[in-house]
């Protein structure tokens, strides 16, 4: 999903992933966790760290992409 918005080459930028992960997803949440953590220490990715947020029902969502923005104007 992270290529999909915002291309492959923009990968390495990532510094944090937000997930929302419902209490009855069906997902383990630590487990996750613990995968994505694993995913994004390895390239394309230049370890970007997962935040899991823990919301009640069966909802599994990307919230948002935390990317290092290298304008030094900005």
């Amino acid at each position: 999903m992270a290529e999909e918005r915002l291309g492959r080459d923009a990968l390495e930028r990532v510094v944090a992933l937000g997930l929302e992960v419902g209490d009855d997803s069906g997902i383990e949440a630590d487990n996750l966790e613990f995968c994505l953590e694993a995913l994004l220490s390895s390239p394309p990715f230049g370890g970007a760290r997962p935040v899991i947020v823990r919301l009640p029902g069966d909802v599994l969502r990307l919230s948002y992409l935390e990317v290092e923005d290298d304008d030094p104007d900005d």
